[in-house]
């Protein structure tokens, strides 16, 4: 049975299913999380949306590597046959949202309580998944792109060990010199150019903000930083910043590389609006299912600084 309106307020019912349809806010949710979580815009995303639950498996198939070999004239020529190698992705990681609104409350409201909700969901999952994402990946970067010696050629790029982080701003550590180290980094692992990434907290972005980057004709734009409060691309790095990074008492541990070292897969895969038992109320409970994984190794790098 539909209740009353109140004078002069919207109608919010729920009972007329032509203004309230779960599925849009499921999507506006999920477009949401995407949009503003870090965790989607470094990684590969292909796979959204081929997951239905909790335990499903993603086929990756990865790109084989080509034999080059020496030709002989005359010689006959051997024919290979490549393989794609496929990496397992099991889905192991789940959360939920419910909530509920009263009826009376819904009669009294005077905003958007749809959008509302929705950007509270989208921003709370967004906290949640990339302090997973942030606090785990950067263990499983390759051991040359790491530590003190870090260089699979050079081996002596220091980029911070436990204990002792790298101290941007100090002598022989300026801005540019670290950025310059992890670039490094990358071009001896043959890291694509394209899709670089570095992840900091606003701590160490402030000290790239307020360093001799602040120079426009150094980023090769024509922007000011100090006016854009925004580095640009400095080494074919795109920079974000976010206070999830996982810390200690001594410092940051900061991540780069390329957007296809890591793949993340999350669906919002169930979202059902429902009347709760012993209660006038209207309910909504989603269950987002999702997994993560660093695919190649070589590509990702770990900075570990102050």
């Amino acid at each position: 049975m539909s209740i009353p309106r109140v004078a002069n307020y919207p109608d919010y019912t729920f009972d007329d299913a032509a203004k309230y349809i779960p599925l849009i806010f499921a999507g506006k949710t999920l477009e949401k999380f995407y949009t503003k979580t870090i965790a989607t815009q470094i990684s590969v995303t292909d796979y959204f949306g081929e997951i239905k639950n909790v335990g499903d498996r993603v086929i990756i198939r990865t790109v084989p590597n080509i034999t080059i070999r020496d030709y002989q004239k005359g010689a006959q020529i051997q024919l290979e046959y490549p393989e794609s190698p496929a990496v397992e992705l099991s889905i192991n990681r789940a959360k939920y949202y419910n909530f509920a609104i009263d009826d009376i409350d819904i009669k009294q409201m005077d905003m958007n309580w749809m959008s509302k909700f929705s950007d509270d969901a989208a921003q709370q999952l967004k906290i949640v998944y990339d302090t997973e994402f942030l606090q785990t990946i950067y263990t499983q970067a390759d051991a040359d792109n790491q530590g003190a010696n870090a260089g699979k050629i050079s081996h002596n790029l220091n980029l911070g060990t436990t204990g002792s982080p790298v101290n941007i701003g100090s002598t022989g550590n300026s801005a540019i010199d670290v950025i310059v180290r992890c670039w490094q980094v990358l071009d001896e692992q043959d890291v694509p150019e394209d899709d670089r990434f570095m992840v900091v907290p606003p701590a160490i972005m402030a000290k790239f903000l307020t360093s001799e980057l602040r120079m426009a004709h150094e980023m090769g734009d024509g922007k000011s930083v100090v006016r854009t409060m925004d580095v640009g691309s400095v080494a074919n790095f795109k920079f974000y910043v976010s206070n999830l990074l996982a810390k200690d008492a001594n410092g940051y541990h900061c991540i780069f590389g390329s957007r296809k070292a890591l793949v993340y897969i999350m669906q919002l895969t169930k979202n059902e609006l429902y009347r709760p038992q012993q209660t006038f109320a209207n309910a909504m409970k989603g269950l987002a299912v999702y997994d993560f994984a660093v695919l190649y190794p070589k590509l990702l790098g770990h900075l570990y600084a102050i």
